[in-house]
């Protein structure tokens, strides 16, 4: 026999874990995820960084909001999520220029050698720096989500893939491992799958595309200052920042993929450590571990959010591409908003004064069949 609930997610990464954490005790709620372990893919392979300068203006938007929202739950922990760590461009000037928004701003490159010394002089030209930027403990946040979305009643099914889904009378009905589920609404937070999720689901995919993005931990001879900025290149080849005595790196490469358990491949990281080798004085030893996750975004690289109109009852949380932890609270907020509002009313939260980031985004997306 199935179980009923209200809402239906299903994926366990910091989209829908953020989402059931928001809903739990409002509505009745499951989460079901396919891997055996919450946060298996993309979201357990975060660089860990929250940076208002990255990303189109609506992301940047909800992390301005995320960061709101996680400061005032630092507030009241002894054990802080977020932090500070500035982020730096580093590049020729039109590329610095051309990735550098309002929320970075234009820094000489003596300030930015000495911010940090590993850089080589000459290796690059220009330099902008956001002092707003935070680290995330992510698996704090991830594991904060998970117990309160349980301790207020919601139910979360690990190794449970879905395997049916079908729009019968006022709700969905469907099948994942060996349960099965009724529920008024069902939100897609399938990440990578989120397309496969919807033609199962009988619903017209969007076309959203999961890309590759490898990092490593790499071991080196002079390990970096902890106040260090994260570094990233402003042609999008490259970044580093403090992993302790060692040093988080990626290519920062943006590479089209199916949806999979991805893995890095033969010479992404090698030729990484060429690079760094050659930009900076870090001294590159050895790499102690690497992995590859999928950054899934839609064509036009905003997040996507909202109940389809063709679909009844059929709520995307999806496409938050490299931004997911940076926008999570935001969107958690906004999603929950809609969902118990209705689909009938999924854009009335835009217009309470309450809502900043409603309001913020209120005339830029949203709409899912636009």
């Amino acid at each position: 026999m199935a179980a009923h609930y209200d809402v239906l997610i299903v994926g366990g990464g910091i989209a829908g874990l953020s989402l059931a954490s928001a809903l739990a005790g409002r509505c009745s709620v499951a989460l079901v995820e396919a891997e055996q372990e919450l946060a298996y893919h993309t979201s357990s392979r975060s660089a860990r960084q929250l940076i208002p300068s990255y990303g189109p203006p609506v992301v940047q938007e909800l992390t301005v909001r995320t960061l709101e929202l996680l400061a005032a739950r630092d507030a009241e922990s002894a054990e802080p999520v977020l932090t500070p760590r500035s982020f730096m461009l580093v590049g020729s000037a039109e590329d610095v220029a051309a990735e550098a928004s309002g929320h970075m701003q234009p820094i000489p490159v003596d300030r930015a050698l000495g911010l940090c010394p590993a850089l080589l002089p000459g290796t690059f030209a220009a330099a902008g720096l956001d002092t707003g930027s935070f680290g995330c403990n992510a698996p704090l946040l991830l594991e904060e989500h998970r117990k309160r979305a349980l301790s207020a009643g919601a139910d979360i099914i690990t190794g449970a893939r879905v395997h049916s889904a079908q729009r019968l009378g006022s709700g969905w009905q469907v099948g994942a491992g060996a349960e099965g589920f009724e529920a008024a609404v069902l939100v897609n937070a399938a990440g990578a799958w989120a397309d496969e999720l919807a033609v199962l689901s009988g619903v017209e995919k969007l076309g959203l595309q999961p890309y590759r993005r490898t990092a490593a931990i790499a071991a080196v001879d002079h390990p970096l200052p902890a106040a260090t900025p994260m570094v990233a290149g402003a042609d999008n080849t490259f970044y580093f920042r403090p992993d302790g005595q060692d040093v988080l790196i990626s290519p920062s490469e943006t590479v089209p993929s199916g949806p999979e358990d991805a893995r890095p491949r033969p010479g992404d990281v090698e030729r990484l450590v060429e690079k760094l080798n050659a930009i900076t004085s870090l001294g590159i030893t050895g790499i102690r571990r690497a992995w590859t996750g999928l950054r899934t975004e839609a064509a036009d690289g905003v997040p996507v959010a909202g109940f389809d109109a063709e679909a009844a009852g059929f709520y995307w949380l999806a496409g938050q591409g490299g931004y997911g932890f940076q926008t999570s609270a935001a969107l958690a907020e906004l999603a929950a908003d809609q969902i118990l509002s209705g689909p009938a009313a999924s854009g009335g939260a835009a217009d309470r004064p309450e809502s900043r980031t409603a309001l913020a985004l209120a005339a830029t997306r949203w709409s899912i069949r636009r």
